[in-house]
């Protein structure tokens, strides 16, 4: 895990025309998406029709990533992060907690652009698989250059769910998935391209990375 520092971040949504500001406590990102192979160790059952190991888990829902936060930081000894109604239609995040858990938004973006300003960290073929690199499929985690904070793959190769909800009003428990994939066109590889989609949804070029909470005097 990479330790991210505290900071602030602007957000938007073109949708609405809307930008706010966020205010970023220091925390832990993965520096690559969770990978089949981890993903399949701890659920102990095979996801994807990808045989490579190494690429990102694909095929995961949102409730999916949940529970695999909540599985792992059990696995690790670490108090889960997650509470989850027995109907599964609700769920509370602890974010005192020390387990793992997907970062919200905010941090994903603020963590994608390590301090840059541009609409992406860097040249995207060099930092990403996406259409016109990928030959149509998702390739191993770390084989592009990273940000400046040591974070791979955060544009193309695999979009990945955030915690949080998207337009409640508009789109009830649609939530926030970020960052493009190896199916995805230029245009879509950006570090504020915001998509969504219901809890319950699976596709194959969609996944997810881990974070974790500091204490907030970190």
């Amino acid at each position: 895990m990479v330790l991210i520092p505290a900071g602030e971040i602007e957000l938007r949504d073109d949708r609405i025309k809307a930008v706010w500001t966020a205010q970023v406590n220091s925390f832990w990102l993965a520096p690559v998406p969770v990978t089949k192979a981890l993903y399949e160790s701890i659920v102990q059952k095979s996801v994807g029709r990808n045989d490579d190991s190494l690429v990102p888990v694909v095929d995961v829902s949102w409730n999916d990533a949940i529970l695999f936060c909540n599985l792992l930081s059990r696995q690790s000894g670490l108090k889960e992060c997650y509470s989850i109604s027995d109907d599964g239609e609700s769920v509370v995040c602890s974010w005192e907690a020390d387990g793992y858990r997907l970062p919200t938004e905010a941090e994903w973006q603020y963590a994608c652009k390590a301090g840059t300003t541009g609409y992406r960290y860097g040249e995207l073929d060099e930092i990403a698989w996406y259409r016109e690199n990928s030959t149509g499929m998702a390739h191993e985690t770390g084989k592009k250059l990273p940000n400046a904070w040591g974070l791979h793959d955060m544009l193309g190769n695999v979009w990945e769910w955030c915690w949080d909800l998207y337009d409640v009003k508009v789109y009830g428990s649609y939530r926030v998935f970020r960052g493009g994939s190896w199916a995805e066109e230029a245009r879509g590889c950006g570090a504020t391209c915001r998509r969504r989609s219901h809890p319950t949804f699976r596709i194959d070029d969609l996944g997810f990375r881990l974070a974790g909470s500091l204490p907030q005097a970190l």
